[in-house]
């Protein structure tokens, strides 16, 4: 479903967004206020320092995370370093003809004229992108939920997905994600199973356990 969704958004202006957004677990609202100077392509990292309000008027504030562990750093896949690497590349060329300026003020992820992506604007093109994708039912915050999905799934530490999506407690991301944790006790008891199975006699699984 993510690839189909991906191959569907390839052409339009959301495409770069969503992969953020399925790669990092990103809220909406922290990807759509990334500046290019939150994120370090060299590194392969995000830092995650503010989100995007829409005020009363339809202003749009940016603003801090409402908590400590909303503020983080969010480690890249080299895929995703290599999408907004070339983002970048072609916002510097269209901003060559549309006039507008590309620098570590600028927005990552906005339309290719340059103007900021809005919270209700991209929710309806996600919808939209989702219906062309024959995947009734979805909503942008579950691009969240499967990047934490898989990222458990494959075995990485509930402690770990916790920082990444900037939960304040890890008690938070087992409640959420609680349906995937009897597939990841299975896979842990297999996994001990096979651990003893490579210890060839009593004595050498006894030496650690004795020492």
């Amino acid at each position: 479903a993510i690839h189909r969704l991906l191959e569907t958004a390839r052409d339009t202006d959301y495409y770069e967004l969503l992969h953020t957004a399925f790669y990092t677990g990103l809220r909406r609202n922290e990807a759509l206020a990334l500046r290019w100077r939150d994120v370090d392509l060299d590194e392969g990292s995000i830092s995650v320092v503010r989100s995007l309000y829409r005020a009363k008027g339809g202003q749009s504030i940016y603003q801090a995370p409402k908590t400590a562990k909303g503020r983080r750093l969010v480690s890249l896949t080299p895929s995703s370093v290599l999408v907004l690497r070339a983002l970048r590349e072609r916002q510097q060329v269209d901003a060559l003809v549309l006039g507008y300026l590309v620098n570590d003020d600028s927005l990552v992820l906005r339309y290719r004229n340059g103007n900021p992506m809005l919270p209700r604007a991209v929710s309806g093109a996600f919808k939209k992108l989702v219906h062309r994708a024959g995947l009734e039912g979805y909503r942008f915050h579950d691009t969240r939920h499967a990047h934490a999905t898989l990222m458990l799934r494959q075995g990485v530490h509930p402690k770990i997905v916790q920082e990444r999506l900037g939960h304040a407690k890890v008690g938070t991301t087992l409640d959420i994600y609680s349906h995937v944790t009897p597939g990841l006790q299975q896979a842990a008891a297999l996994r001990f199973d096979e651990g003893l199975a490579v210890t060839s006699t009593p004595e050498a699984i006894a030496e650690p356990i004795l020492r």
